[in-house]
């Protein structure tokens, strides 16, 4: 243990922070409480930096460790530790105890820091994330709309494929500007879709009851679907922008995989960033991300074999990768997932969650090496095409 060390360990809450420093030979050099606000914080910095820590350790507690963190990351080491990993034994606990068993915990060097990303890629986290919250809210709102015209005899919905597409839209509108004529409303829809299912019955799913605070209601919860839209295009917007400005080798690599553009691609870089030093393996990514399965044996028989919790927003862009690679032609993703479902007629939903792993462990590779997306599935193809040509030129000669 280094003689010169001085740690400090930081139990984080809502409205106060318990600061312990220690020293190498585990003596407490220092106990405070402090509040939250900036100027707590720059007091607490100060004590910190005078009494010679030079390292520092905190659990993730919420969003409450982020201004600390913030705060002290110019005049020290941190680490932000899972509480899970630290957990006290029970009996005697108190928040000063907690201070003190994190600092003794990083004295020891039994700590180990979970990952914080570089403030571009905060800020990057920031908006991608802010487009999922704003996604959630729009698919809640589309589905409170359908309700509201259900209510009213509304049955267009049963019969098109999303109600976010265009004849479903075009129809609401003219509902909304006071059409109420079937036959006319009708003539929104697409021809394909009446052919499908009968003029007459889509007619009649067109046909409803509409009252006047139907009508205010309609046009409220599509307004505010609408501005939720154009607030997801300029979240997107800027998110692409930082991505090109910042990492535009990294954001052009990723679009190489089956299934991944735009959006996906700028998801990936706000999660995980683009240096994998923080990730010894590409099974640490994984893990990190929670689409490892858990190992849990007893007695020879599989308790469960549900993957981890790790990084949900990257692992629901995953999935949505995976069925998306999955519906690809001619790549290896597709051709997995037919040969696991179709042909060993395995769970396709676990397939879709073990096609969204080889996808991150793809993606590991290729920023960890800087490389473009190899498909193996298409370089055996090229290769067995190039072995046909060989052999009827052989043959050819031969005659």
């Amino acid at each position: 243990m280094d003689r010169n060390r001085t740690v400090a360990g930081l139990d984080v809450h809502k409205d106060s922070i318990y600061l312990c420093i220690m020293g190498h030979d585990e003596a407490i050099i220092f106990e405070k409480t402090y509040g939250v606000l900036t100027p707590d914080l720059r007091q607490m910095c100060n004590d910190m930096t005078a009494r010679g820590v030079t390292e520092a350790a905190m659990e993730s507690t919420a969003v409450y460790w982020v201004p600390v963190w913030n705060e002290l990351c110019g005049s020290m080491e941190l680490k932000l530790v899972n509480p899970y990993f630290i957990k006290q034994l029970p009996g005697r606990k108190s928040d000063i105890k907690d201070a003190q068993w994190i600092a003794e915990c990083l004295l020891k060097n039994l700590i180990r820091g979970s990952f914080v990303p570089e403030t571009i890629v905060q800020d990057m986290r920031k908006l991608n994330r802010r487009i999922m919250d704003l996604n959630e809210d729009l698919t809640y709102n589309t589905n409170k709309l359908d309700a509201a015209l259900q209510r009213c005899g509304f049955r267009l919905s049963n019969y098109v494929s999303r109600i976010k597409g265009k004849s479903y839209q075009s129809v609401l509108s003219c509902i909304i500007d006071g059409e109420r004529d079937p036959g006319k409303l009708i003539a929104k829809v697409h021809g394909r879709t009446i052919n499908k299912h009968g003029r007459q019955t889509i007619m009649a799913a067109v046909t409803g009851c509409f009252s006047d605070t139907d009508i205010i209601i309609f046009r409220q919860t599509k307004a505010v679907i609408d501005l939720i839209e154009a607030q997801m295009a300029e979240c997107q917007k800027e998110l692409t922008a930082l991505c090109g400005k910042h990492f535009p080798q990294q954001y052009r690599r990723l679009q190489t995989i089956p299934g991944v553009k735009e959006r996906a691609a700028t998801a990936i870089i706000a999660e995980t960033g683009v240096d994998m030093k923080m990730f010894a393996t590409a099974a640490s990514l994984v893990g990190w991300c929670g689409l490892k399965p858990r190992n849990d044996v007893s007695n020879g028989r599989y308790k469960s074999r549900k993957v981890t919790h790790g990084n949900r927003y990257l692992r629901e862009i995953l999935i949505e990768i995976a069925w998306v690679a999955s519906r690809t032609r001619n790549c290896f993703f597709s051709n997995f997932s037919y040969v696991q479902t179709t042909v060993k007629k395995k769970s396709r939903m676990k397939i879709q969650v073990a096609i969204a792993r080889k996808i991150l462990v793809a993606i590991w590779h290729m920023l960890s090496k800087e490389q473009d997306f190899i498909d193996i599935y298409l370089k055996r193809l090229e290769q067995q095409r190039l072995l046909e040509e060989q052999l009827k030129s052989f043959e050819s000669k031969m005659a």
